[in-house]
């Protein structure tokens, strides 16, 4: 039968027939076998016309969203990609791309903790809870991504036409958001057994990490070919451009990609625009401010009073490492499980006004630290943020008398 179907009228007519039986309650394995002997490739972009041929003859958004997973399922490894275009280092497809592979790399570590309970009776539950949580909460990071792909994508995609498609894989997204929010949820319940996370693995901490890789390959197969194709290099750029208000998902792009035609980078262009910081004590251009804060001797990191990331310093000399990745991501989910506890307390006293400083200090690698953190209020004293201070006091614990010759530090 294959030689038959030479052309695009045809696959697509038997595509979407295939997925039609689907809606009508045949087993995928059917399907897929009835699709083998039909097809040897689908181009993608049929893919897509199907999906938004169906939704546009009827077949309501929410039932293709229901059929999303089993007939991507029944696609897996017969979408033909050739002939997609190259995509640049740093352009917000490899982005994307890179950040798919971080979470996979989290998924698989989410399975193989579960194989490990599974397997072995003695394992230290509290241990494992602990470890899952790091990983569920570092999997949330994919929200990020999909906020990239909802508010920046597919409006793009929309005013090509493109509508369906984009609905039905937003529609996942909010599958997905829920699945993960409640493997966090189930994950700080005290005292959990190991049959409960057993049983609980299966109901829902593994659908969470698969379907953030499921996400992944259909993006990879279907939308970025797709927006490869039918979006222009202006329309990537200025994607690129808004991408940090959003930021990014595991992964900072060590490269800048910006178009042959765009003289500046995004930053040189803000600098170069001469916009300016006036303050009530005096201003300073966007460049001048950004060289103060890399300069001073600490590192500072400012939290939103919605919890979330949004600015730290870059200075040469870093007590904490700290990436792009972090931007917008919630502060709770930047530090180990094992003291998110300490976080919530800090900010809650915060907002409430309990306490405005929290001072610690430790040692590490033979330096001593100090970190303290300071709710950030306005005039009428409402709760704007926290902000992290890190600093590195050795060698101020080490001064003794007085310096009053000028003497320039190394």
């Amino acid at each position: 039968m294959s030689e038959l179907i030479n052309n695009s009228y045809e696959r697509k007519k038997t595509l979407k027939e295939l997925i039609l039986k689907l809606h009508a309650g045949e087993s995928e394995d059917d399907v897929r076998r009835q699709l083998l002997q039909s097809l040897s490739s689908i181009p993608y972009g049929e893919v897509v016309e199907v999906e938004q041929e169906l939704i546009s003859e009827g077949l309501p958004e929410e039932e293709v969203l229901e059929l999303c997973d089993a007939h991507s399922a029944v696609l897996e490894g017969r979408v033909d990609l050739s002939g997609q275009m190259e995509i640049p280092e740093g352009h917000p497809v490899d982005v994307m791309l890179q950040e798919n592979k971080e979470l996979g790399k989290v998924a698989g570590q989410i399975f193989q903790v579960l194989a490990d309970v599974e397997q072995y009776e003695q394992l230290n539950i509290n241990e494992v809870v602990l470890k899952l949580r790091g990983l569920y909460n570092s999997l949330f990071d994919v929200d990020k991504l999909y906020q990239r792909k909802e508010y920046l994508l597919f409006p793009f995609l929309e005013k090509e036409g493109i509508t369906g498609p984009p609905k039905v894989m937003w529609g996942k997204h909010d599958e997905i958001r829920e699945l993960i929010k409640g493997s966090i949820e189930l994950l700080q319940v005290p005292d959990i057994s190991r049959e409960d996370l057993l049983i609980s693995a299966e109901i829902i901490l593994k659908p969470a990490a698969r379907q953030v890789v499921e996400m992944g390959q259909k993006e990879s197969e279907i939308l970025f070919p797709m927006a490869m194709d039918k979006l222009t290099e202006a329309d990537w750029y200025e994607i690129k451009k808004q991408s940090l208000e959003i930021g990014y998902c595991l992964y900072d792009p060590p490269t800048e990609w910006r178009p042959a035609w765009a003289k500046e980078s995004v930053l040189a262009e803000m600098n170069k625009s001469g916009e300016h910081v006036q303050l009530p004590s005096g201003g300073f251009s966007v460049e001048e401010l950004m060289a103060i804060l890399n300069t001073v001797p600490f590192d500072m990191t400012f939290v939103d009073k919605d919890d979330k990331v949004k600015y730290f310093t870059q200075g040469t000399e870093r007590i904490f490492q700290r990436n792009r990745a972090i931007l917008n991501r919630d502060v709770r989910h930047c530090h180990p499980p094992a003291s998110a506890h300490i976080v919530d307390k800090i900010i809650d006293d915060f907002k409430t006004g309990k306490a405005s400083r929290a001072p610690f200090w430790i040692n590490m690698r033979g330096k001593m630290i100090h970190i303290e953190y300071f709710a950030l209020r306005n005039e009428k004293g409402e709760y704007l943020g926290t902000l992290e201070v890190s600093q590195d006091v050795t060698v101020y614990r080490e001064l003794e008398g007085e310096q009053r010759i000028l003497s320039y530090s190394k």
